[in-house]
C-alpha cells in the first residue's frame, strides 16, 4: 500500500510540474524578478514584519538556487526594515514570484509591547519582471513596403526628373516614414530606415513603460481587507492564502522559505493577478 501511495504522489507531482510548465508561458515569466517589500503603517511592528518577509524570500531563493542581490535597503527606526528592493536571478524567477504580489498580514503577540497584546501588521510585496534595457530593433525585409517617387521640394532639375524620394511602410505596425531631402535614392532610403528604427525603438520603450505601470497600478493598498495571505502566530498558528483558501499549519517552515505550496497552487488556480480579501 505504501508503494502505491508513493507512486500516486510522484504522479501528482509530475502532473503539477507539467501543468506549471504550461502556465508559465508569459513573455516575461522566464525573466529575473525584481522584488520590493514595503512596511505598512504601524512603525516598528510593520518594519519588523517587513524584515521577516525579506528573510522568508531569501530562504526561498536559496531553496530554488536563485541568486539574490540587494538593490536598496532602508533600515527601520528601531528594528526591522522600512523597505527593501532586491533581484532574484534564475530561470523563471519572475514567473514563480509574481503570485507574491500583494499585501501580507501578520497577527502575533507584539514583541515590542510590554503589555503582551495581540497586534496585526501589514507589509506589501511587489514583483516586477527584470526587463532587458537593450531594445533590439530587428526589421525584416518582408515586413516593409518601399515606394519611390519624385521629390516635390527644391533641388532643381535633378530632383524634378528623378524618383529619388523614398517612403517606407512598416506593415506590422503601420508606421510610415519618408525622406526626399537627398538627391540619391539610396541615401534617402538609409535616412528613412534610421527614422523607422528610431520610431520602433520608441514604440518598444513605451510598451515596456506601460507594462511596468500596469503592474504598479494593480497593487493593493497596504491595509486590512486587501491582503492576499495571512500569517497567524497567535492564538493559533496558521498561514492562509485567501485567494485559494489554502491553509498550512507549519508557519515556521513557511517563514523559513517553504512557499512552493502557495506559489504553485495560486499559479495552477490562475489567480496570481487577482488578490482578494
Amino acid at each position: 500500500m505504501g508503494e502505491v501511495t508513493r507512486l500516486v504522489e510522484t504522479l501528482e507531482k509530475d502532473i503539477n510540474k507539467f501543468s506549471l510548465d504550461l502556465i508559465l508561458n508569459g513573455p516575461e515569466d522566464p525573466n529575473n524578478a525584481i522584488v520590493s517589500i514595503n512596511a505598512g503603517a504601524g512603525g516598528t511592528e510593520a518594519q519588523d514584519w517587513a524584515e521577516m518577509l525579506f528573510r522568508m524570500y531569501v530562504r526561498w531563493c536559496e531553496r530554488k538556487g536563485y541568486k539574490l542581490e540587494i538593490i536598496d535597503l532602508q533600515p527601520g527606526d528601531e528594528a526591522g526594515i522600512k523597505s527593501v528592493t532586491f533581484t532574484a536571478e534564475g530561470n523563471y524567477a519572475y514567473g514563480y514570484l509574481k503570485p507574491e504580489t500583494g499585501v501580507h498580514r501578520l497577527v502575533r503577540i507584539s514583541p515590542f509591547n510590554a503589555s503582551g497584546k495581540r497586534h496585526t501588521s501589514f507589509a506589501s510585496v511587489a514583483v516586477f519582471p527584470e526587463l532587458d534595457n537593450e531594445i533590439i530593433v530587428d526589421i525584416e525585409e518582408k515586413d516593409l513596403r518601399i515606394d519611390v517617387f519624385r521629390s516635390s521640394g527644391s533641388g532643381g532639375q535633378h530632383v524634378n526628373k528623378t524618383s529619388s524620394a523614398v517612403r517606407i511602410t512598416h506593415l506590422p505596425t503601420g508606421i510610415v516614414v519618408q525622406c526626399q531631402q537627398e538627391k540619391s535614392q539610396h541615401r534617402n532610403k538609409d535616412l528613412a530606415m534610421k527614422v523607422l528604427k528610431s520610431r520602433l525603438y520608441q514604440r518598444e520603450k513605451r510598451k515596456q513603460e506601460e507594462k511596468i505601470k500596469e503592474i504598479h497600478d494593480s497593487k493593493e493598498d497596504i491595509a486590512w481587507g486587501s491582503q492576499i495571505r495571512s500569517y497567524v502566530l497567535h492564538p493559533y498558528q496558521m498561514v492562509k492564502d485567501h485567494r485559494i483558501n489554502l491553509e498550512i499549519g507549519n508557519i515556521s517552515a513557511v517563514l523559513d522559505g517553504a512557499l512552493d505550496p502557495f506559489i504553485e497552487n495560486v499559479l495552477l488556480a490562475g489567480k496570481s493577478s487577482r488578490p482578494v480579501a
